[in-house]
């Protein structure tokens, strides 16, 4: 059974927590930039008491960093659970987890890329509806952060539907290294892949992360499921296709509605023809709609979506209705 997180409200408790990398990442000025955005929504922050640990891989013990994701679950005062950055170990965590915490203390919980491991194991082990979307240090962006920021209050502040419209423009910089200094691309909109109709839950994210899931009682049930798939710069294309062709080789693919891709980072060398001659060399994605270009991924700016809410696509030549049902 799915549970719906209560969304947030003016007053609220968010507490910031680092199960991958720690804060050791972050500069003082991307840390007062992300607490001021907070304060500005009225959303009080509070933090983990391990995020600031670091070792050789800039994170912390297991020990430390379940200590502070069951705490944020069971401080009955914190309505939001918000990742610091991403990394590459959150799937230590999935062994020490105490699922009847998440379980009983349901309330938003919000990351992406390595995050992903969390996003679904949670919803397949407990039902909770959470969230792939901006970390705290997406949130220390100075400029060009309103798309982002727009979609993160339509989904966590908000139980009205949305949709998700494409950003005018988008950037693949390394903004943390100079705020004043970025690079806007024009955004050309959806890359129509497939064409179809079709309404189902949405699970996924991260590609390769979502990946090591398999053939563990973490990975959600694919049945009636629109997959959302990004991946990072590492990427490449031949890697994108050898992971995709790693879920599809799953015998419950066929249950799977439609694909939504997340815009690819220029560093990934993918471009619109390749993505399609890889997604048209696949027989079992024929005849499922496939929407790419998507905001969200590691580049900027991204949307917040719920994995285990509901999504529908309707993919026309001229025509594309992508909104989000519930969350």
């Amino acid at each position: 059974m799915k549970i719906y997180p209560q969304k947030l409200k003016e007053g609220d408790e968010v507490r910031i927590i680092a199960p991958s990398r720690s804060t050791s990442l972050l500069s003082e000025e991307t840390k007062t930039i992300a607490n001021k955005r907070f304060s500005d929504l009225g959303l009080k922050l509070t933090f983990g008491k391990h995020i600031d640990e670091t070792d050789e891989f800039k994170s912390s013990t297991i020990e430390s960093r379940i200590e502070d994701l069951h705490s944020a679950f069971f401080d009955k005062n914190v309505k939001a659970i918000i990742t610091v950055i991403g990394g590459f170990n959150s799937n230590q965590l999935l062994k020490n987890i105490d699922w009847e915490i998440i379980k009983n203390n349901p309330k938003i919980f919000l990351g992406y890329s390595d995050i992903t491991v969390l996003n679904n194991a949670f919803f397949a082990k407990t039902g909770l509806v959470n969230y792939s979307g901006p970390h705290y240090s997406t949130f220390g962006q100075k400029l060009h952060f309103e798309y982002t920021l727009e979609f993160f209050k339509k989904c966590l502040m908000s139980d009205e539907q949305f949709e998700i419209e494409p950003s005018e423009s988008w950037s693949d910089d390394e903004w943390y290294l100079d705020q004043n200094k970025r690079e806007l691309i024009i955004n050309p909109g959806y890359l129509i892949i497939n064409q179809g109709e079709v309404t189902g839950t949405i699970l996924g994210a991260n590609l390769c992360t979502f990946n090591l899931l398999q053939g563990t009682e973490y990975f959600p049930d694919l049945n009636n499921s629109i997959l959302f798939l990004e991946d990072d710069y590492e990427s490449v294309p031949h890697t994108f296709d050898r992971d995709l062709q790693s879920l599809i080789h799953l015998e419950s693919f066929s249950k799977v509605k439609g694909l939504v891709i997340g815009r690819f980072q220029k560093r990934s060398n993918m471009t619109d023809d390749l993505l399609i001659k890889i997604v048209k060399s696949k027989k079992e994605l024929n005849n499922i709609p496939i929407l790419a270009n998507a905001d969200f991924g590691h580049s900027d700016p991204k949307m917040t979506f719920p994995i285990g809410g509901e999504v529908s696509l309707k993919i026309e030549a001229d025509n594309i209705h992508f909104n989000v049902l519930k969350h």
